[in-house]
């Protein structure tokens, strides 16, 4: 109880400004913006992102480095409820899961097929061993601890990892609303399998593709955050896995194979 008091008294500045950003982004609401191909669906969650950045050691500077962290630290805490949802959902809805039981744990190979698309990419940006830990999965907090893990803090594949990690946190939630808005207005995919691709690991990007789903799809609102909660809880769990014996390994063939050929292009253009 006393570390708990000495906590609370040297970081009350976090608390007190989470309860206010809560409060104002409350009274701000859900916000939909019509973009032309779709219909993005801004939550909350996005405008306290946002407002938290501005009050950061970076811009007005109210909070310190230490509280910053700090703060960082608190999502998963403020999560925990949330994910108890997802899985009262879950278990209410269990029928409906042992249906999809095999698309739900398959799905996780299909977030190799990014590797594919984002190392050249990576590559041709001039990165180079920063592209493995960067593009070897979605890099959410288990992968982060398997990079750090398998090749120390101070390694190349770690920074990369490490800063998709952080541009994830910054930009992700808005992201995938976009994203979930604009594969949504296609109009091809089941809206079910929509909320299964929104579980990626992390909790707030998926909870920001499927309300945005939900908008979208009102009828089939409640079964795609089961779906998208489900998916989140297998991602995290089989996630590691994949990372440790599939995407990893896949990921630095592909840089041995890719890096010298698209190395010599980036050369030979700059000279």
């Amino acid at each position: 109880m006393g570390k708990l008091k000495t906590v609370v008294v040297k970081y009350w500045k976090v608390y007190a400004a989470a309860l206010v950003i809560a409060v104002i982004c409350d009274l701000i609401g859900t916000v939909k913006l019509n973009i032309g191909i779709g219909t993005l669906t801004i939550f909350p969650m996005v405008f306290a992102t946002i407002i938290g950045g501005i009050l950061g050691p970076d811009a007005f500077k109210l909070f310190k480095v230490p509280e910053s962290r700090l703060g960082g630290s608190l999502v998963l805490v403020v999560l925990a409820p949330f994910m108890a949802k997802m899985g009262v959902s879950a278990g209410a809805n269990l029928s409906k899961l042992v249906s999809v039981g095999p698309a739900l744990i398959l799905q996780e190979f299909g977030n190799l097929g990014t590797i594919l698309f984002s190392l050249p990419i990576a590559l041709f940006l001039g990165l180079k061993k920063e592209a493995i830990g960067a593009c070897y999965s979605v890099n959410r907090d288990s992968n982060l601890g398997l990079t750090t893990d398998i090749y120390g803090p101070d390694a190349p594949e770690t920074r990369g990892t490490f800063a998709v990690y952080i541009v994830g946190c910054v930009i992700g939630t808005v992201f995938l609303s976009i994203l979930a808005s604009v594969v949504a207005s296609f109009d091809i995919l089941h809206p079910l399998a929509l909320g299964m691709a929104s579980g990626i690991g992390a909790g707030s990007m998926m909870t920001a593709a499927a309300g945005t789903l939900g908008e979208i799809y009102p009828q089939y609102a409640e079964d795609i955050l089961v779906m998208g909660g489900a998916s989140d809880m297998l991602t995290g769990i089989t996630g590691i896995y994949m990372g440790t014996f599939v995407g990893l390994p896949l990921t630095r063939k592909l840089y041995a194979i890719l890096e010298p050929r698209i190395g010599r292009i980036i050369n030979k253009e700059a000279n």
